[in-house]
């Protein structure tokens, strides 16, 4: 399936061929920040499946043990559009919101719990982690407190 993620202003865009490999819901601080709400949302597909189009600057962070993330926004109206980093070169992780389109895939991970807002309720069977996606596998499944 092919689907267009942009900008506000139309200028950078993401060109996505094939389905997410999947999409989190993001509740650190950073993401928090980033977007002005109260987590942020992924959609995590192979680089190979990306293309990219248009102007961009690049916010470059440190992130988990010791890795670097790099945020790629438009340049005119500031839409944080993708990332990726140094945890795997291989993905590109598209803002979720950008697709603009209210069938796009649920959430099926939620990752930094550690610091979710408790008015946040996500869709059930979506996997917990306190921590990064590596930590979801150590972390109860819902419901199991």
């Amino acid at each position: 399936m092919n689907r267009l993620a942009q900008c506000h202003c139309g200028s950078l865009r993401a060109k996505t061929s094939g389905d997410p490999l999947t999409v989190s819901i993001c509740h650190c601080r950073d993401c928090q920040r980033r977007t002005g709400a109260v987590a942020g949302s992924g959609a995590i597909f192979a680089k190979a499946e990306v293309t990219i189009e248009g102007d961009r600057k690049i916010f470059e962070r440190d992130a988990a043990q010791g890795r670097k993330v790099r945020f790629h926004f438009c340049p005119n109206r500031g839409t944080s559009l993708y990332w990726g980093g140094d945890f795997n070169p291989e993905l590109c992780v598209i803002a979720a919101g950008a697709f603009a389109d209210p069938a796009f895939p649920p959430p099926l991970v939620s990752v930094y719990e550690e610091s979710r807002h408790d008015r946040v309720q996500l869709p059930q069977g979506v996997k917990h982690a306190q921590r990064g996606l590596a930590s979801s596998a150590a972390d109860k499944e819902p419901g199991n407190g």
